[in-house]
């Protein structure tokens, strides 16, 4: 059923309404977020059929909400944001994702663009070394099969007790890097196969390792809060759960699957294959899920770790490196949220999408309590990313949730196609952006163009009240799997 423009229902300059008398089986309506520019796009691929889907889960709780970068995904949209009561709703792998707990880190250095400029190269090169990238990668870490289980019950913790990072950045990450609830024992040993030498990768498709600077700054004195300045270097880690998170989703995909029937649960498209919240699958599930969040976290702390020694064997061991915050954006969380006017515990889906929590939360740590949580949204590797603030609003109308990207505009083969690995290095080359990638597709496609304009997806977060811009961050390199 394609949507187009008459079928939609403008709120305002931002916001676009899909009423749920559009298709029956959808227990809510669906709200997405575009301008004018953005909707085009969205309205081109199913993703807003996709969201119209989720919005017929049984025990949903407001609505489906759709980001500015949705775009078509496996079952959920990319993008996509649903909350399910706790007692009564369902979990869907599909509004998690393949890639569980794939997330952001943001790393601050002691230097300045103009010290990092004149030996960005070498740097580059360090760092492509100390941190591998691409299909399959394999780490310096390799975990022997009882360290896997203290990874995926222990998170980012376990790294920094063996000697990958700081005590200080479990501090600054969402659950301190470790979430509860994990039960390593609910994930197969296909998946802690895949998952036992890739600590410490980047993998391929979107992740990456950008080195950054401040060009802009929005809000001068939460800038300051969080560490940023004019012109500093820093470094951008984006990458989840590699081999063992996708093997997680795709066994319990085949489980849920199976399992609908016997709870009496149809839904338009089997990609939704889900269960009640608090039935042994259910549960199981969650609890595999949080094991493979661990990993992820683990994951981008070991990344941390080595990306200090590139710098310090660059710059020497006087240079400082600081998490300011690491988020995730492919999650499913317990989370408690007020919901006309009444208190409601829900299981808050995000899928492509991060938190925007606002000043006061309890889970934000307490250097940034008072002021909101940095929101951490990365756009392509020609154009820029955002840091921006989670706001009252946000918690108000979006269960904390703002996008997680700019979001694709062309996809993988769309983007290849008539193009030259070597070309597309040297033009970002000539706008003084580096790029080591581990294969010719790797970069192509994750070309500038294939994404949309990460500007106009910010402009609409901003404008709709869902955080608000901090700072702007400019590329200068980036290595790609």
């Amino acid at each position: 059923m394609a949507i187009d423009h008459s079928q939609l229902q403008r709120i305002d300059q931002n916001r676009w309404l899909v009423p749920r008398t559009l298709r029956p089986g959808m227990l809510t309506d669906a709200l997405i977020y575009a301008d004018d520019k953005l909707i085009e796009p969205i309205l081109h691929d199913l993703s807003i059929e996709q969201a119209m889907n989720v919005a017929c889960l049984p025990g949903i709780v407001g609505r489906s909400l759709a980001m500015p970068d949705i775009h078509q995904g496996y079952g959920f949209p990319i993008g996509g944001v649903a909350a399910t009561d706790w007692a009564h709703g369902v979990v869907s792998p599909g509004g998690v994702g393949f890639d569980i707990n794939c997330g952001v880190r943001l790393i601050a250095t002691s230097l300045k663009r103009d010290e990092v400029a004149p030996r960005l190269r070498e740097l580059v090169n360090q760092l492509f070394r100390d941190v591998p990238s691409g299909t399959g990668s394999e780490g310096h870490v390799e975990c022997r099969s009882d360290q896997i289980e203290q990874v995926l019950e222990q998170g980012a913790r376990w790294a920094v007790e063996h000697g990958y990072g700081e005590k200080e950045d479990l501090v600054f990450s969402e659950e301190s890097g470790c979430m509860d609830g994990a039960k390593a024992s609910k994930v197969s040993p296909r998946a802690r196969e895949r998952g036992r030498k890739q600590l410490g990768t980047l993998g391929s498709g979107n992740h990456f390792l950008e080195i950054e600077y401040v060009e802009r700054i929005f809000e001068p004195e939460t800038a300051a809060r969080f560490g940023l300045e004019p012109g500093q270097v820093v470094v951008l880690v984006h990458c989840g759960s590699r081999g063992l998170g996708h093997q997680v989703c795709t066994d319990f995909l085949k489980t849920m699957g199976a399992a609908m029937r016997r709870y009496d649960i149809s839904l338009p498209d089997r990609q939704l294959a889900c269960v009640p919240i608090r039935s042994p699958e259910g549960q199981a599930y969650l609890g595999a899920m949080a094991a493979a969040a661990n990993f992820a976290w683990a994951n981008r702390q070991v990344i941390t770790h080595f990306t200090r020694l590139s710098f310090r064997q660059i710059f020497g061991e006087q240079v400082a490196l600081r998490v300011v915050y690491d988020v995730a954006h492919n999650m499913a969380k317990r989370e408690r949220h007020l919901m006309n006017g009444v208190e409601r515990d829900l299981l808050v889906h995000r899928k492509g999408a991060t938190r925007s929590f606002a000043a006061g939360s309890s889970e934000i740590p307490e250097a940034y309590r008072d002021i909101g949580q940095p929101v951490l949204i990365p756009g392509s590797m020609g154009t820029a990313s955002y840091v921006l603030v989670g706001t009252e609003q946000a918690m108000r109308e979006s269960f904390g949730t703002v996008c997680h990207g700019a979001g694709r505009a062309l996809s993988r083969t769309a983007a290849k196609k008539g193009r030259d690995a070597r070309v597309e290095a040297k033009r970002l080359e000539d706008q003084g952006i580096l790029v080591r990638a581990e294969t010719r597709d790797g970069l192509l496609e994750e070309i500038p163009e294939a994404y949309k304009d990460i500007d106009a997806v910010i402009a609409v977060v901003h404008n709709a009240g869902l955080a608000r811009r901090v700072a702007r961050l400019r590329p200068m390199a980036v290595i790609k799997g």
